[in-house]
């Protein structure tokens, strides 16, 4: 926590070469968020500079060593800059090996201080799977990044768009290994940790809906066995513990029912089974939330838009959004 008492909300760039710098820029351009919060943006200070100024923002960039440099102003954007990228390296709108690589040592660096508590959440911008994958990146998102550089038992991402929250028991999985995946002792642990959660964040005995694998929840067992093998014996040993579980219900019926209040939160089964409902509810606000890791980190829920990069085009709402949920679960310890 910074001395003045605000705590320091770090924002990695993502990758350098994608929408990350323009999104941060625009949404920093909200100077209610120096009010309750210094952001401490883990990047590259020439690159941060030219996305303000594409912008016609007044604000300029205040580089950093470290942390106890950071300055609560809001003319100024700190930037702590680890001297990892050459400027002049890189391109715009191009997948390159030297952005993936940049990217992922933001991550890393705002990660071991967000675990030491010099900062109190992180915010992330995307990055470019394929970018980091050719700078030698295995782990395939910044949820596996965290998980990893932490050793972070169970973890999950939670995706939010207004009322509707939807915690996915995988994420980047094939379909057909995602499957494999939907079994008793996964699905507990997701309903546990679910509840841990959503418990600490002042929601009393969350309602928690369960989301079926197959169509029509496998009516009765004609379209396959997965809900009566292993989805519903998970939720009764959720039950029988004092967790309110409630499932398993169709997936094309329990989206609109958490949406008109019926659940707190929806266990979706796989990634494109919960992204899809948020992106379509309202994909502009969709903010990503991580559970199961020591500190506090939100993200953006879009990519990193090569095509419009450097345009002017980026629509910061969900850089926003992921701000003022990060802020909320900092100051109030709940989601907005």
């Amino acid at each position: 926590m910074n001395l003045n008492n605000k705590p320091n909300l770090g924002i990695t760039m993502g990758d350098p070469s994608g929408i990350g710098p323009e999104v941060i820029a625009k949404s920093l351009s909200d100077d209610s968020i120096f009010f309750k919060c210094i952001p401490i943006i883990f990047g590259n200070s020439n690159i941060m500079s030219n996305a303000l100024d594409s912008i016609n923002s007044n604000k300029k960039v205040n580089p950093i060593d470290s942390i106890n440099q950071a300055i609560s102003d809001t003319t100024k954007l700190n930037v702590l800059d680890i001297g990892n990228l050459d400027y002049n390296d890189i391109q715009v709108g191009q997948v390159s090996d030297v952005s993936g690589k940049a990217s992922v040592e933001w991550i890393l660096k705002a990660g071991n201080l967000a675990a030491s508590n010099e900062i109190q959440a992180i915010v992330t911008a995307p990055i470019n799977k394929e970018a980091c994958n050719l700078a030698g990146f295995k782990d395939v998102g910044h949820m596996e990044i965290f998980q990893s550089q932490t050793q972070s038992d169970q973890v999950a991402t939670m995706l939010m768009a207004r009322n509707l929250r939807v915690v996915h028991l995988t994420t980047h999985k094939s379909l057909k290994i995602a499957c494999d995946y939907v079994t008793h002792s996964n699905i507990l642990e997701k309903l546990i940790l679910t509840d841990k959660y959503f418990t600490q964040w002042n929601i009393k005995n969350p309602k928690i809906g369960v989301s079926a694998l197959n169509p029509h929840a496998s009516d009765g067992g004609i379209i396959g066995n997965e809900e009566f093998d292993q989805i519903l014996p998970a939720v009764n040993s959720a039950k029988e513990i004092g967790i309110n579980a409630i499932g398993p219900i169709p997936a094309d019926t329990i989206f609109n029912q958490a949406i008109d209040g019926a659940y707190d939160v929806v266990l979706a089964m796989y990634h494109d089974q919960g992204h899809i409902p948020i992106k379509a509810y309202d994909w502009a606000r969709s903010v990503s939330v991580n559970i199961g890791l020591p500190f506090i980190r939100t993200s953006v829920d879009h990519g990193t838009a090569f095509d419009i990069a450097g345009k002017g085009l980026a629509d910061p709402l969900s850089m926003l959004e992921a701000i003022k949920v990060a802020v909320s679960l900092i100051a109030d310890n709940k989601l907005p």
